[in-house]
C-alpha cells in the first residue's frame, strides 16, 4: 500500500494539531464526568435542600456533556478523514523527479555554469533551480536517453547536440559532451538558461568582444519581470534589469520566456505549463499541476 506513505511534513503538522485538539476535548470531558471531590462537597453544601435545582443542574450538565462528547467524536472523525485523504491522495511528483534533483546537485557543483561575464546563476540558485527538472520533465519525461525524432535532439534537457557541444567547452568538462549523460546534459542546460537570461560576452573571430544580449537586456522584459523598465549598462557587459527578479509572477514570466526562447517553435501553451510547474514546485497537488502531468507525452527513447 505505497500510496499511504505519501504524506508530507505539512500534513503531519496539521494532523498533530488535530490530535492535540482531540486530546483537549477528552480532558474536558473527563473533567465534567469526574470533578474533584472538593468541588462536589462545595456544590452539595450550596444546593442542600434544593432538590429542584439539583435536578435542573443535572439536566443542564448532562446536556453540556452530550455537546462536548459530540464535539470530540466529530473532531476525531475529522482527523481520521483528514489522514485518509492526505495519505491516499497520491499528490506527488513523478518518482523520476527525485532522481533528476540529485543529478542537478552534481551538475550545479560545476562553477562554470554561471553566465559570463555577469555571473548570473538563476538555473542553479536555491529557490529557482527547479527550472532544470521542470524543463526536463516537460521535454524528455526525465529520460536521459530521450531522442526527438523530428529534430534529432537528445538527452535529458532540451539542448540541441551542436549547441550543447559548444557550451561544454565553457564548462571545462573532462570528456567530450555526452547528451545522454544526465549530469552533462543538466550542466549544459544550466549554462544555456543563464546565458539566455543575462546574455553573454564572447570573443569574435577578430579578437574583439562580442556582446550578445539576453532576455534581461530589454526594458519591456524587465518591466514584466521586476515592475521596472530600468536597465543597468556596463562596459563589456550585456544590459541587465536594474532590479532583481524576485516576485513569483516575475519569475514565472521569465521561465516562460526562457522556454520559448530555447524551444523555438514550441506551442505557447507548453511555455505556460513550464511556468505552472515552476511556480508550484512545492505543491504537486495543485489541480493545475495535476492537469499538466496528465497531459505529458511519452518520454520516448
Amino acid at each position: 500500500m505505497p500510496k499511504f506513505e505519501k504524506i508530507n511534513d505539512y500534513d503531519v503538522e496539521r494532523l498533530a494539531t488535530l490530535e492535540n485538539l482531540a486530546a483537549e476535548f477528552e480532558q474536558r470531558l473527563l473533567a465534567v464526568m469526574h470533578p474533584e471531590a472538593g468541588s462536589e462537597r462545595t456544590e452539595a453544601l450550596l444546593n442542600r435542600g434544593r432538590p429542584g435545582y439539583r435536578r435542573s443542574r443535572r439536566r443542564r450538565l448532562f446536556g453540556h456533556w452530550r455537546l462536548i462528547a459530540a464535539g470530540a467524536v466529530a473532531l476525531l472523525a475529522g482527523a481520521g478523514a483528514f489522514l485518509v485523504a492526505t495519505r491516499g491522495s497520491g499528490a506527488a511528483w513523478p518518482a523520476s523527479v527525485a532522481t533528476v534533483r540529485a543529478e542537478i546537485t552534481q551538475a550545479c557543483a560545476n562553477p562554470d555554469v554561471a553566465a559570463e561575464p555577469s555571473g548570473l546563476n538563476f538555473a542553479c540558485a536555491r529557490g529557482t533551480d527547479q527550472v532544470l527538472w521542470v524543463f526536463a520533465l516537460l521535454t524528455s519525461g526525465d529520460n536521459p536517453k530521450f531522442v526527438d525524432q523530428s529534430t534529432g535532439r537528445k538527452g535529458l534537457e532540451p539542448v540541441q547536440p551542436a549547441q550543447g557541444g559548444d557550451i561544454a567547452w565553457a564548462l571545462n568538462l573532462h570528456h567530450p559532451y555526452d547528451p545522454a549523460s544526465p549530469v552533462d546534459s543538466i550542466a549544459v542546460a544550466a549554462r544555456a538558461i543563464n546565458n539566455i537570461i543575462s546574455g553573454a560576452t564572447l570573443t569574435s573571430s577578430s579578437g574583439s568582444a562580442l556582446i550578445e544580449p539576453g532576455l534581461e537586456s530589454k526594458p519591456s522584459n524587465c518591466q514584466r519581470y521586476t515592475g521596472s523598465a530600468k536597465l543597468t549598462v556596463r562596459q563589456g557587459y550585456p544590459a541587465a534589469c536594474a532590479s532583481p527578479v524576485t516576485s513569483a509572477s516575475g519569475q514565472a514570466a521569465l521561465v516562460s520566456d526562457v522556454f520559448q526562447k530555447w524551444m523555438s517553435g514550441a506551442p505557447s501553451q507548453v511555455a505556460i505549463e513550464a511556468a505552472v510547474l515552476f511556480g508550484n514546485a512545492d505543491n504537486p497537488g495543485s489541480p493545475r499541476v495535476r492537469a499538466v502531468l496528465a497531459s505529458l507525452p511519452a518520454s520516448g527513447g
